[in-house]
């Protein structure tokens, strides 16, 4: 599933969702990605996007994780609009029935949305704004599925 919103979410409250009714799911990896602010340089992240093509994107992207590992569910939940330090941004949420599939998952997912996702990031603080574009590390991390056919058992 995936959903594109302005609106907090609680992480604890969409892991019971995901996991309600679910005896088959052995493993629930949750990543939260927050706002950060280091050494007061932000006082806000504009997020933007496309409607409709963010959201087809990232169902693309999370057919792609299913199809290489086995996993019972997953969730993408990425906000919009403008946020404040320690808000959250991100949530991705990977079950399967064994942890292995679930790390891998949530790890494939994570790089994807750095890197590849369609988000335009715009960081305003004291020193002014900036657009913020995926760094070398992030480049490198996303590289490796590219290269790689293989999927966790």
């Amino acid at each position: 599933m995936i959903r594109v919103q302005q609106e907090d979410f609680d992480v604890g409250a969409e892991i019971a969702a995901l996991k309600a009714g679910r005896p088959d799911i052995g493993a629930v990896v949750a990543f939260l990605g927050t706002v950060r602010d280091q050494d007061g340089a932000v006082d806000e992240l504009s997020l933007e996007h496309y409607p409709g093509m963010t959201e087809r994107e990232l169902e693309r992207i999370e057919t792609e994780a299913r199809a290489r590992w086995p996993l019972q569910d997953a969730l993408i939940v990425h906000r919009v609009g403008t946020l404040r330090p320690s808000d959250n941004i991100v949530l991705v949420l990977t079950a399967s029935a064994h942890r292995e599939a679930a790390f891998a998952a949530a790890e494939f997912l994570m790089d994807y949305l750095k890197t590849r996702a369609p988000f335009w990031k715009r960081e305003t603080g004291p020193s002014g704004s900036r657009w913020v574009e995926a760094n070398a590390k992030d480049d490198a991390a996303s590289a490796r599925w590219r290269s790689s056919k293989d999927a966790a058992e």
